[in-house]
């Protein structure tokens, strides 16, 4: 493999190179998603080819792609698709491994046709290993997800077995199940009451509205919205609103659109009056939904427009029979979503070793185990610091 994925030391002679994704046939992507074992709403080439076009960092994936001829007529249908990254530019590991790329959602699973599964499985392991690669690391995927459990037979079939140096569980919301008595469940009856008063009071500031936006003309300009109420919150003072950074700004306008143009994106806007007091973006693929970002406007705070918002999000879910689960994409124990949906999806990096009795592979997991603690640390010397603030200003 050659510096374009960035794994010291291999040469690139000899090697098959994947594909650059950007050059992967689109029409043949839409039909694998359709087909696809597992949703991945990440993945959907609306949102990949704008993320790779445009989003900070995300530029320069490559795309490991399966073809097989179609059993109806014949012609090349694509039945696995994985975008990848070197493991240094995932993270910072100067190893000879590939990683499945970030296409800014934390969600990596591949996209694998359902009646050809096992045989993208092991072409996608054959095509990264003829790129130079010794492990496979699949950032964010479901555990109990259906494509991992693919990886799962392909490497018993050749006496291997999968690691997972990290893992944790997500807020997710079964979303067959009637929202009243979900609610009442997760937030009992006192913590009801309390929303109900403060809707009230937000009321005091005009009719309180719930509304989504669904076409791709009404996804354009609720989006507006959104950015704007990101971009006036927290987020802002982290540097982390998408309009603060034209390559993001750029990335979210096209990918929404694009989505919406499928079915596969929506805005949800919560207004007092004309005044929109939050709005979020919900990505959806096959059955399965994803509670993407949240912007409030914090004038409004101390009527929890936020929690207001995601009670009617899972209305809205709950209330459509395409939907049967949908993922908070949460950090966990997220202090907003963690109490509301009280479903857990456990997500996890997997690492998948390419050859057998391979010491790059212990060595890939010892320095991911590593990071991970590093990172942890780091975690939570920027949250006392930002305690010792408050306590300053206090």
């Amino acid at each position: 493999m050659r510096d374009a994925i960035a794994v010291p030391g291999e040469a690139a002679s000899g090697k098959a190179a994947p594909l650059a994704l950007a050059s992967v046939a689109i029409e043949g992507w839409h039909a694998l998603a359709e087909r696809a074992i597992e949703p991945n709403g990440f993945y959907l080439p609306g949102w990949a080819l704008a993320a790779e076009a445009s989003a900070r960092g995300r530029g320069g994936q490559l795309a490991l792609t399966v073809w097989r001829e179609s059993p109806d007529d014949g012609a090349a249908q694509l039945i696995g698709l994985l975008p990848a990254i070197s493991l240094w530019r995932a993270c910072g590991i100067p190893l000879p491994a590939l990683a499945s790329a970030d296409a800014y959602g934390t969600l990596c699973t591949p996209l694998l046709d359902r009646e050809g599964a096992l045989e993208g499985v092991q072409e996608l392991m054959r095509q990264a290993r003829r790129a130079g690669a010794r492990a496979l690391l699949l950032r964010d995927v479901a555990l109990d997800g259906a494509a991992l459990k693919t990886f799962n037979r392909a490497l018993a079939a050749d006496g291997l077995r999968v690691s997972v140096p990290q893992s944790h569980a997500r807020a997710c919301l079964d979303a067959t199940r009637d929202a009243e008595q979900l609610l009442r469940e997760a937030l009992g009856a006192k913590k009801l009451k309390e929303l109900r008063r403060q809707r009230h009071r937000l009321a005091e500031h005009g009719e309180v509205s719930f509304e989504v936006a669904r076409s791709a003309d009404e996804v354009a300009r609720a989006l507006e919205i959104f950015l704007t109420l990101e971009a006036g919150g927290w987020k802002a003072g982290r540097g982390t609103a998408l309009l603060q950074h034209a390559g993001d700004a750029a990335f979210i306008r096209r990918a929404a659109v694009a989505l919406a143009e499928q079915r596969g994106c929506e805005i949800a806007v919560l207004r007092a009056g004309t005044a929109p007091v939050a709005a979020a973006i919900l990505v959806r693929h096959q059955d399965r939904a994803f509670y993407f970002k949240l912007g409030v406007d914090e004038r409004f705070a101390r009527f929890s427009p936020g929690v207001q918002l995601t009670l009617d999000i899972t209305r809205h879910f709950c209330a459509d029979p395409a939907i049967a689960l949908a993922d908070s994409l949460a950090a966990p124990d997220h202090p907003m979503i963690d109490p509301i949906w009280r479903g857990r999806l456990i997500i996890g990096d997997v690492l998948i070793p390419l050859r057998r009795n391979d010491p790059v592979v212990a060595l890939v997991h010892v320095a991911m185990a590593l990071r991970q603690r590093l990172r942890a640390h780091a975690r939570r010397a920027v949250h006392l610091l930002r305690k010792l603030k408050q306590l300053r200003r206090s």
